[in-house]
């Protein structure tokens, strides 16, 4: 399916899921974008697993706007919702959100994002840290020693520290010893594939094209990093990280462009979000197997594993496990 037809396909499916649950139970959602297929999939599975449980989904796309996105949750609490999902954009600035939330009522759970400092009534997330750590070691597998970019992701988003700290705590050390010299380590704003490629190629231009390894975040930034680096002829000869097990990513792993791509299934993460909302609107306790400390406060988090792809498993992993489809991936 080409990537037109995949993003027609996703807003046919979330038009389609529309109408209120039998329950008269109201889920307010607020998300950052619907730019990424990541988070296209994420809204997806939301709503089937709403639909399922006869659960009604009030959806906001703040479209990387902190302003936008407070004041679409204004709204959807105005409208009357009996939880709040909330992925936030900016994770400083939504704490405002949460106050104005828990002033009516109205439990929230942090989604895939942490809301920071804010006494958040559940974190629904992967272990963010370990995803960094996956990526750095698989970098440092492939090089270690040599030059390195390190990307990181939007600095108004918290997961984009914990990856960046996890990958660190494994190039750090080497770094520190002499064997990688770090000649880029840049944040890239809201996470835009054009700003990444511009920053990778900046770094080429800084090196002479003289890189041996470049930690790119997620998929979309890995994308942008090589499209930096085909321009110089370098595409497939500098390994590249990435997460979200995008489709567009998943062929470039195939094709050797991508050295990797960290599995986050958004299914599990966004069926134990609806779980938690339904229990929540009933006032019971949400399942967590975690908590961590987000400034004063404690938080429960249900915490969802991750698992590296690269072309040795990649059926085994996107494929048999249905995420991604083999045509999709390889064609007809």
């Amino acid at each position: 399916m080409g990537r037109k037809a995949y993003f027609l396909a996703a807003l046919l499916t979330l038009t389609a899921c529309g109408g209120r649950g039998g329950t008269g139970t109201v889920i307010g959602l607020s998300i950052p974008t619907q730019r990424e297929e990541r988070w296209v999939r994420d809204v997806q599975q939301l709503r089937r697993d709403a639909a399922a449980r006869g659960l009604e989904l009030k959806l906001q796309v703040s479209d990387n706007d902190a302003a936008r996105q407070l004041a679409q949750c204004e709204n959807l609490l105005a409208g009357g919702i009996d939880v709040l999902i909330l992925a936030p954009h900016d994770a400083t600035a939504a704490s405002v959100i949460v106050e104005k939330a828990h002033r009516l009522g109205v439990p929230v759970i942090s989604y895939d994002r942490l809301v920071s400092n804010a006494d958040v009534d559940l974190y629904v997330s992967f272990d963010n840290m370990k995803v960094g750590e996956l990526q750095g070691r698989y970098l440092t597998g492939k090089v270690p020693k040599g030059d390195y970019i390190v990307l990181s992701g939007a600095p108004t988003d918290n997961n984009a520290k914990l990856f960046r700290q996890g990958a660190l705590s494994v190039i750090g050390p080497l770094a520190a010893k002499g064997d990688i010299r770090v000649i880029m380590d840049q944040p890239v704003r809201d996470w835009q594939p054009a700003e990444a490629m511009r920053l990778v190629e900046n770094a080429l231009t800084a090196a002479q094209n003289r890189v041996d390894a470049v930690l790119a975040p997620n998929d979309g930034t890995a994308g942008g990093a090589i499209q930096a680096l085909a321009a110089q002829g370098l595409a497939g000869k500098v390994p590249v990280t990435g997460q979200d097990a995008e489709l567009s990513a998943a062929r470039r792993v195939l094709d050797g462009t991508q050295s990797m791509t960290v599995f986050k299934d958004t299914r599990r993460l966004a069926s134990s979000a609806i779980e938690a909302a339904e229990a929540m609107a009933q006032k019971l306790p949400p399942t967590y197997n975690a908590e961590l400390t987000n400034g004063p406060y404690k938080v429960k988090v249900a915490m969802i594993g991750a698992q590296v792809v690269d072309r040795a498993n990649l059926d085994e992993v996107l494929i048999n496990s249905g995420y991604l489809s083999r045509t999709d991936i390889y064609g007809e």
